[in-house]
């Protein structure tokens, strides 16, 4: 055999390896945004113990990607795992939602400024089109949900600041995935649509101090609720247990 038949040979056992890494890394992904979906949807609920047959048969897929995907989420903060347990969500935490509130205004005061800084003609259509999709009439829960964070989300990308936005976004997954159940308020246009809207009228005249005073009348409604919400629903499950 000839060196040009072995440089073909390793050439190709090399693609093969490419090719069943890339579709392993794709099965993962599909496994991955599945599994949050379920979390999303509240297929999957705090404090229960995963499955990885039935999350595997739901998904329609083997159990490796399964398990690997369920290992980004642990390093996402959404499932934990416990030797000889495996893996399961943990139970819902006021100190915890508290916390993300917290961590939530002050990342997104912090990008006031370099919003204003960087407001354009694009960036201002983009708010626009959230808050009219705010305004549908019969949005359900999860509609409200995903329209909420998709407003934060883009003003916050208008700062150009990847990493605060990134921390956001994985804040936001954390709030959505896991305490979606108690922030039924969210449903409410008149609760957060309009106070999104005094938020946008201040960024777009570039009123620094408006935009704050505004942001921060937003967090203490929404944080507030919120911690109420989850205070009754955790009140509901001691007596009923």
């Amino acid at each position: 055999m000839g060196f040009g038949c072995i440089k073909t040979d390793i050439r190709g056992d090399a693609l093969n390896t490419m090719d069943k890494t890339k579709k392993s890394a794709d099965h993962t992904r599909l496994a991955h945004e599945g599994i949050r979906q379920m979390l999303f949807k509240n297929e999957i609920l705090p404090g229960q113990k995963l499955s990885y047959r039935m999350i595997a048969e739901k998904l329609g897929m083997s159990l490796t990607p399964v398990v690997q995907a369920l290992k980004i989420l642990e390093y996402q903060g959404l499932v934990k795992h416990t030797p000889n347990r495996g893996y399961h969500t943990e139970p819902l935490s006021l100190q915890e939602i508290k916390e993300i509130y917290e961590l939530r205004e002050v990342l997104e005061l912090s990008l006031i400024p370099g919003i204003i800084d960087n407001l354009d003609a694009d960036a201002i259509h983009r708010l626009k089109a959230v808050l009219e999709k705010n305004k549908t009439q019969g949005m359900d829960l999860n509609g409200r949900l995903i329209t909420d964070r998709y407003f934060h989300t883009t003003l916050s990308s208008i700062s150009r600041r990847k990493i605060q936005i990134q921390v956001l976004e994985n804040l936001f997954d954390l709030l959505y995935l896991k305490y979606r159940a108690s922030l039924l308020f969210v449903a409410s246009e008149t609760v957060v649509g309009s106070q999104h809207q005094m938020i946008f009228d201040a960024v777009v005249t570039q009123d620094i101090a408006k935009a704050t005073q505004a942001m921060k009348h937003h967090f203490t409604v929404i944080k507030g609720k919120a911690l109420s919400s989850l205070s009754q629903m955790l009140a509901g499950k001691t007596i009923d247990g």
